[in-house]
């Protein structure tokens, strides 16, 4: 099976490098733009999307002729405390120090940790494959892409390493080994 994980286009928060997790932003001029300047697949007939405008929106744009099936457990992690703050705003919050200084692993106030955020989005994933022999198109977040490649791709690679920007995101082959799911073959998607 052929994967291919893409991130929503650029919302105002992205811009501003704001934490947006469960802020339901919608693209900005600017993403939307840079969505329709992406070649659409006419062709794809089924993609699965997180619940977040965002990613909707841009699923829409990309796929227009394709059927969004909805994954919740794709949407982004949940800041708690710091959405919709920039790291900036928060370099003399004790709660924010404490969070980074742990490498972010630690559950945010009101928030997800990095585990339970893993957790959610591996059992999405693994849902959505099993949905679906055919090939799959998802797209949602950073995070949740990031998530997945870490959890997934062989051979690994830490978390922060499968960075990408807006629109961005990868491909792969999906297949299982010694009865678990990989990914192989994992190669960026280009970004127009």
């Amino acid at each position: 099976m052929h994967i291919r994980l893409i991130r929503h286009g650029l919302t105002a928060g992205n811009a501003a490098r704001r934490y947006v997790g469960s802020s339901d932003e919608p693209l900005c001029p600017e993403g939307i733009e840079a969505a329709e300047r992406q070649k659409k697949d006419l062709s794809l007939s089924r993609v699965f999307v997180s619940p977040m405008l965002r990613a909707r929106q841009t699923a829409a744009i990309l796929f227009p002729n394709a059927a969004q099936t909805v994954v919740d457990g794709l949407r982004e992690m949940n800041f708690g405390a710091f959405e919709g703050r920039t790291a900036d705003e928060m370099e003399h919050d004790p709660a924010y120090r404490a969070w980074v200084d742990d490498l972010c692993r630690g559950a945010c106030p009101g928030g997800e940790s990095q585990a339970e955020f893993h957790d959610r989005v591996k059992t999405a994933f693994l849902e959505t494959v099993q949905k679906t022999r055919a090939d799959a198109t998802v797209v949602a977040h950073g995070g949740v892409i990031m998530s997945i490649l870490y959890q997934f791709a062989r051979p690994e690679k830490a978390f922060y390493e499968w960075m990408m920007p807006n629109l961005g995101g990868f491909e792969a082959d999906c297949v299982t080994d010694n009865g678990a799911t990989v990914l192989i073959n994992v190669r960026p998607l280009p970004v127009r």
